[in-house]
């Protein structure tokens, strides 16, 4: 398909960079709260922006012979890949940049996360941040492919990978009647990437916070928003890929998009608490053995109804 009029095209890349991270910012938040409120179990709830402000004014922590660089810039590059995965997620109609392989820069932001959070476990020099580390860097493997994989089958169904093509390719039918796996298995991806739920064992208790044990102020600050700010970027990717995007009677588009991305951060927060904490051992091994295989049959019964025409 051909070029797609984009947000920075209707307002400027300086406007629409800044109102795509708002929006991002803004979910990430309501990801947090979600998951506090879920946490509380109709108790008060602590506001994310009093604990952010906070950790602005926490003086950071430090340990014996750290590789501060290396620290910093992987807890800075949790954020701003979390924030750049967002640049390819459609709002409304458009997104912040369009390319023929937006669902290419997606994955890729994901792929360049493992080094980030690599980087947040090695730079302090301490035994427990380093396993956590190691543990993501397993899981990130095994996730990997499976997440590939749902992005590849929702692009197949759309002849394209560009997201707003996507989008449009569910006027008639939303993805996820079609390919459910695809839909579960590229939520869990997300959620082990951003080491959540079932998936948190890199920050696991038993390792005193693995990953994010020597964490404090600024730093803390920046891998925690990370972390939700993704999640709330694949919650929106997930209904642009498989939801419609903002398809749905009587409302606005934009509403409707608000309502249903809103809708799987509470499923994806829920989940995450209720679901129990899986080994990191049986985590990638659920990975290969269960995952992969079924993502793939998924991907295989998409391509059999494509070329059948059952897309269009």
């Amino acid at each position: 398909m051909g070029e797609t009029a984009t947000l920075a095209d209707a307002w400027g890349a300086v406007p629409a960079a800044l109102v795509v991270v708002a929006v991002a910012l803004a979910l990430g938040w309501a990801v947090t709260a979600t998951d506090r409120a879920v946490l509380a179990g109709g108790g008060p709830v602590p506001g994310p922006g009093r604990d952010a402000a906070r950790l602005l004014l926490e003086q950071r922590r430090t340990t014996p012979a750290p590789d501060r660089l290396l620290w910093r810039l992987g807890c800075a590059g949790v954020a701003v890949l979390a924030l750049a995965s967002w640049a390819v997620v459609p709002l409304g109609s458009r997104s912040l940049w369009s390319t023929s392989a937006d669902l290419v820069w997606f994955n890729a932001a994901e792929a360049v996360l493992w080094a980030a959070v690599w980087l947040v476990g090695w730079g302090p020099n301490a035994f427990a941040a380093l396993t956590g580390g190691y543990r993501f860097l397993a899981q990130g493997l095994a996730y990997e492919l499976p997440l590939m994989f749902a992005l590849i089958t929702a692009g197949l169904a759309a002849g394209s990978l560009r997201t707003t093509d996507v989008v449009a390719a569910q006027a008639g039918l939303w993805f996820v009647v079609t390919m459910p796996v695809a839909f579960v298995v590229f939520l869990a991806a997300a959620a082990a990437f951003a080491f959540w739920g079932p998936f948190d064992a890199p920050a696991g208790t038993d390792v005193a916070g693995g990953v994010t044990s020597e964490l404090s102020g600024v730093d803390r600050l920046l891998v925690s928003a990370g972390r939700a700010v993704f999640l709330g970027a694949a919650a929106a990717m997930a209904v642009a890929l498989f939801l419609g995007g903002g398809a749905g009677p009587w409302l606005p588009g934009p509403v409707w998009q608000l309502v249903k991305t809103l809708a799987v951060v509470a499923l994806l927060v829920r989940a995450g608490r209720r679901l129990p904490l899986l080994r990191p051992d049986r985590a990638v091994e659920v990975a290969w053995v269960v995952v992969i295989p079924v993502v793939l049959l998924q991907a295989l019964v998409v391509a059999v109804l494509v070329l059948a025409g059952f897309y269009g």
